[in-house]
C-alpha cells in the first residue's frame, strides 16, 4: 500500500544555477543535519534540503508510511520547484529512500550517493523495528536517546565534541513521536536488494568505518549490486558520517558529484 505523497513537505532551497541535489536527511533529524554539506556544495549547485514526512516543519500524517510515498514526497517538492532532474545524497533513511526514489522516478535521478545505508536488514529486520517501535510508543523519544546517540556517534566523538552530539540529540527528541513510528514503519519494509541491479544511475556507496546501524558489511553488498557503484569508507566514522567527519563527507560528495 501506498499511501501518496505529502504535498506540503517542508524544503529549504539555496536557489542559483548550479545543477540541483537534493539531500535526504536520517530518521530523527532534519534538514538542519546537513548544514556542513550544503554550505560546502552551494558554490557549485542548487541545494534542496527536505524534511521528511513526520520530521522537522514537514507535516506529520497518519500511519503508515512507505519509502515508496516518501519518494514520491521528494518528486512532489522536485515538482513544485520545476526541476526535471536532481542529484540525490542520501543517509542512513535518506538513503532508503534514495533507493526508492531511484527504482521508481530513476528519469529525474542524476548521481546518487547512499551513505550508512543499507538495502535490507536481513530476516530480523522488521523485529528490530517493532521493538524500536515499542520502546517509543512505551516512552517516547528519550527512550531511546542514549541507544541513538550511542550509533549516531563515536565513543571519540561524543567525549571531543558533547556540543554538537547535544545539539543533535536535542533535535532527534523534539522529532513528533508519531513522525517517528510513521518512518520506523516504513523502515521495517525495506528490503530492495534483489532490485538494486536495476539502478542506472552512477552510484556513491558511503560507508563509516566505525557504523554499528548499518555496518561497512551492508554498504559494500549495496555497491556490488548496484551496477558501476565505487565504495568510500571514511575512518573513525560512525552512523552520521556527514555531521561526524563533514569535511571528508564532503570532499567525497563534491568530487563525485563534479
Amino acid at each position: 500500500m501506498n499511501p501518496g505523497p505529502v504535498r506540503d513537505s517542508f524544503f529549504v532551497d539555496s536557489g542559483g544555477p548550479g545543477p540541483p541535489v537534493l539531500l535526504a536527511h536520517a530518521i530523527g533529524c532534519d534538514h538542519r543535519m546537513w548544514d556542513a554539506l550544503a554550505a560546502a556544495l552551494a558554490p557549485r549547485h542548487r541545494v534542496i534540503r527536505i524534511d521528511a514526512r513526520g520530521h522537522g516543519r514537514s507535516p506529520v500524517p497518519p500511519r503508515p508510511y512507505t519509502l515508496a510515498a516518501m519518494a514520491d514526497d521528494a518528486r512532489s517538492v522536485l515538482d513544485r520547484l520545476g526541476i526535471e532532474r536532481t542529484h540525490w545524497v542520501g543517509l542512513s533513511m535518506g538513503g532508503m529512500v534514495g533507493q526508492a526514489f531511484a527504482l521508481a522516478h530513476g528519469d529525474r535521478l542524476g548521481k546518487l550517493v547512499l551513505a550508512n545505508t543499507t538495502s535490507s536488514y536481513g530476516p530480523e529486520g522488521p523485529a528490530m523495528w517493532t521493538a524500536r517501535r515499542k520502546l517509543v510508543a512505551e516512552g517516547g523519544m528519550e527512550a531511546i536517546l542514549d541507544m541513538v546517540s550511542a550509533r549516531y556517534f563515536s565513543g571519540a566523538f561524543r567525549e571531543q565534541h558533547p556540543d554538537i552530539v547535544a545539539t543533535v540529540m536535542e533535535r532527534f527528541a523534539r522529532t513528533p513521536a508519531e513522525g517517528y513510528l510513521g518512518c520506523c514503519d516504513a523502515i521495517a519494509e525495506l528490503e530492495f536488494t534483489q532490485a538494486l541491479s536495476r539502478i542506472r544511475a552512477p552510484t556513491l556507496v558511503v560507508a563509516g568505518e566505525v557504523d554499528t546501524g548499518t555496518p561497512v558489511a551492508m554498504s559494500r553488498a549495496m555497491a556490488e549490486r548496484i551496477p558501476g557503484a565505487r565504495l568510500a569508507i571514511i575512518a573513525g566514522a560512525a552512523h552520521l558520517s556527514a555531521v561526524e567527519k563533514p569535511a571528508e563527507f564532503a570532499a567525497l560528495v563534491g568530487d563525485f558529484l563534479g
